[in-house]
């Protein structure tokens, strides 16, 4: 055994070799990364440009094919490069989208969203305040020069936080919020408010490293295209734009938030009741299994206020809750009948609505297991 472990003496020196070059090769790369950072800077260029990462993307995976090693694993690598050096951007200066740096005022900036868009927003060269209950006083003064307001509060106390706006902005100032929910908030602002309104929502939590390929969902309502200079400056951050309806995204987002959300209570509480602790479970747990672990973990690592905010937003989403036990109580008389085929029925018909979605699905999945299992197992 020591004489065979000798012999690997020699090829595995050439590896920590190798692989010293390559850590050296990444941060030359680093390094050319921060000069690419300047000129977009100077030039007022986004940080991510989907159509460049394809197409770096294609022809590493061809290069990859053509030195014999597999295409998917190279991509992931070239992924988790340009990923890292979007990381970079983040701890740098922005492009800034206007000629002169804006007054952005954020009510509610001392919260997790607050801070990210007000750090983002103060290494853009904007302008960045928070109102906050501490100094609630000073309202006064920022909204004679605010370019535009973004209520960024619970859900819960929004309405109010609006209606306490009303009468003291300049018409010219641009009133927007980052509430989940975009039908109510707006009317509230179109009440409270004479001058552009606009409804925001980041689809992503405030734990984000930084806002590249990062969704922001706009809902223009009155003389939306005032704000176009914050979505300008939204895409220099990196993230994607995408314009709805506020009552499709709200009727969207009853099942992507409230419902999620409450299936997350029930798989939790029932795994309480049953004492079926995580530690225990993980143990005996595929890949898959683990991911909708951890999803559902996550959320109780977080704000019960928060997700009780969400659950219960409104009545609509408190209906489509009710609609769903309903459901649930026609699925389990499925069990107490030990109806096989009706089971079968039901699955069956799930599987013709899903669709090719439903192999996209498995694509998709499959790649997550894939890695999550590489990496933790």
């Amino acid at each position: 055994m020591p004489h065979q472990h000798k012999e690997l003496d020699t090829p595995r020196k050439r590896i920590d070799e190798i692989d010293e070059e390559i850590l050296d090769l990444l941060a030359e790369r680093a390094k050319t990364v921060q000069d690419v950072i300047r000129r977009k800077v100077e030039n007022k260029l986004p940080v991510f440009v989907p159509e460049r990462e394809e197409a770096k993307s294609a022809a590493f995976r061809k290069l990859a094919e053509q030195k014999g090693i597999d295409p998917d694993w190279a991509d992931d690598f070239l992924r988790m490069i340009m990923s890292s050096s979007r990381d970079s951007q983040s701890q740098a200066k922005f492009p800034i989208s206007t000629e002169e740096p804006k007054h952005i005022v954020y009510i509610g900036g001392d919260g997790g969203m607050g801070e990210l868009y007000k750090r983002m927003t103060s290494q853009t060269g904007h302008h960045a305040y928070s109102i906050d209950k501490g100094n609630w006083h000073e309202l006064e003064e920022l909204a004679e020069i605010a370019d535009m307001i973004i209520i960024t509060v619970p859900i819960n106390v929004t309405k109010a936080v609006i209606e306490r706006l009303s009468g003291r902005l300049r018409p010219e100032t641009i009133l927007a919020d980052f509430t989940s929910n975009k039908a109510f908030p707006i009317q509230a602002m179109l009440e409270s408010h004479v001058g552009p309104v606009v409804g925001l929502h980041p689809m992503h939590g405030p734990d984000v490293e930084n806002l590249s390929k990062q969704l922001m969902v706009v809902c223009p309502a009155r003389n939306g295209e005032q704000a176009d200079w914050f979505i300008k400056q939204c895409e220099l951050w990196g993230m994607r734009i995408i314009e709805a309806d506020p009552e499709k995204h709200d009727h969207v987002m009853h099942l992507v938030q409230g419902l999620r959300h409450f299936v997350a209570l029930l798989h939790g509480s029932f795994m309480e009741r049953y004492d079926l602790k995580p530690s225990d479970m993980l143990q005996f747990s595929s890949p898959i299994y683990r991911a909708e672990l951890m999803m559902t973990g996550r959320i109780f690592a977080q704000s019960a206020e928060l997700y009780a905010d969400i659950v219960f937003a409104n009545e609509d989403r408190r209906d489509l809750l009710t609609n769903f036990f309903e459901h649930h109580q026609k699925l389990a008389e499925l069990v107490k009948n030990n109806d096989r085929e009706g089971f079968i029925r039901e699955f069956e018909g799930v599987t013709d609505f899903f669709g090719k979605f439903a192999t996209q699905a498995l694509n998709e999945s499959g790649y997550l297991i894939n890695r999550l299992a590489d990496r933790f197992a």
